[in-house]
């Protein structure tokens, strides 16, 4: 029976090799690919806010206007193009996402802005299923669509008229960091990366914070018990027909965390609110936490071959997210920075912390 088996798999194998038809009336497969049916992508219309809505002042040193794309998947993206006023020729061009459930009008946005003033293309965009972007359910994440997004934006940024397709690099901040590097290690159009303050979700999900504290063991009854409440809210959620939340950034801080408290006086208050942003609001569906946790996001990070900077704060409860990562990666064009005194919140918005010099030259210096 397995001799069977295997010459049937073999000779299968060998057929579809040889594009040789396994029925007498099948149709040959067409040598010219063009003639090889194709899906048309229907860009989705989203209603895009006109007047500047950042959490950031605008810098008018560069121009501003919105952008759409589509992934992949389908999904329609909306983001925000920034441009030096005056040049000539190709430019550089950098995507820029994050932090995990913020919106372009906050961190990327901030970014994106200011590496413009520096002479890059940029856009700063919404992730799949939240803020101005496409995509059903709202509020929905996945390792897979989320790291899509940025191959997406490299799609338009390749494509685009003032861009040099040979130079385009990304920035991830926060769990978009993550995506970031996950984003590399299957794209080489991606030519440099930089992970700022980065968070890995996958396992910040699958095994809860600060998990080389705990034994494997107690990690895995947590996984367990964390499974059984989600996989039962699906059905919560699939009879009523509506979406549990996971809620956003808490109301109440005052018994919480330093590093919560720190989320707080961002997406919370004046600084950094914004209505569109989930950790602003309701948060996300809490059933996307599933495919998190069986989904590793950096299996393949030990193979980028292009340039990558790692930055976090030395007082960040999440540095370790960002030392562990930087050990997994191969080649001498790798760097870590830590900032001193810097905690994790600091590298969503403060100029005085955010290493935009050295940004700047290590993306010169590789794209």
């Amino acid at each position: 029976m397995k001799r069977s088996l295997k010459k049937f798999l073999t000779a299968a194998l060998c057929l579809g090799a040889l594009s040789i038809p396994l029925a007498t009336n099948a149709a040959p497969l067409p040598t010219d690919l063009t003639m090889l049916p194709s899906t048309k992508v229907e860009p989705e219309e989203l209603e895009l806010e006109k007047k500047w809505d950042k959490v950031f002042p605008r810098n008018y040193k560069v121009k501003h206007h919105k952008i759409t794309f589509v992934n992949r998947y389908g999904i329609t993206l909306a983001a925000d193009m920034y441009e030096t006023q005056y040049y000539s020729g190709r430019l550089p061009a950098l995507a820029v996402a994050g932090p995990f459930g913020a919106v372009k009008e906050q961190s990327s946005g901030l970014y994106a802005q200011e590496m413009a003033t520096r002479g890059f293309i940029t856009i700063a965009f919404d992730p799949s299923f939240t803020g101005e972007s496409g995509g059903l359910p709202r509020k929905v994440a996945s390792p897979d669509i989320n790291t899509e997004d940025f191959c997406a934006a490299v799609d338009y940024l390749a494509t685009h008229p003032n861009v040099d397709a040979n130079r385009i690099g990304i920035i991830g901040i926060c769990g978009w960091g993550g995506f970031a590097l996950n984003a590399a290690a299957i794209d080489t159009r991606i030519k440099a990366t930089v992970a700022s303050t980065m968070y890995d979700m996958s396992r910040v999900t699958a095994n809860g914070y600060f998990d080389k504290e705990k034994s494997p063991d107690a990690v895995r009854k947590e996984r367990m018990e964390m499974r059984k409440n989600l996989s039962e809210q699906r059905t919560i959620d699939y009879r009523s027909g509506e979406y549990k939340m996971a809620g956003g950034v808490p109301d109440d801080v005052s018994q919480m965390p330093q590093f919560v408290r720190d989320y707080y006086a961002y997406y919370k208050t004046k600084r950094g609110y914004h209505k569109r942003s989930a950790n602003s609001t309701t948060g996300w569906i809490s059933t996307s936490a599933l495919s998190f946790m069986n989904m590793p996001l950096l299996c393949y990070s030990s193979e980028i071959e292009s340039p990558v900077l790692i930055i976090h704060g030395e007082k960040a409860h999440s540095r370790y997210f960002s030392e562990d990562a930087f050990k997994k990666l191969t080649g001498t064009n790798k760097e870590l920075m830590i900032i001193p005194g810097a905690s994790h919140v600091d590298l969503y918005d403060n100029m005085n912390v955010i290493p935009f010099d050295k940004i700047d030259n290590f993306f010169k210096q590789n794209l």
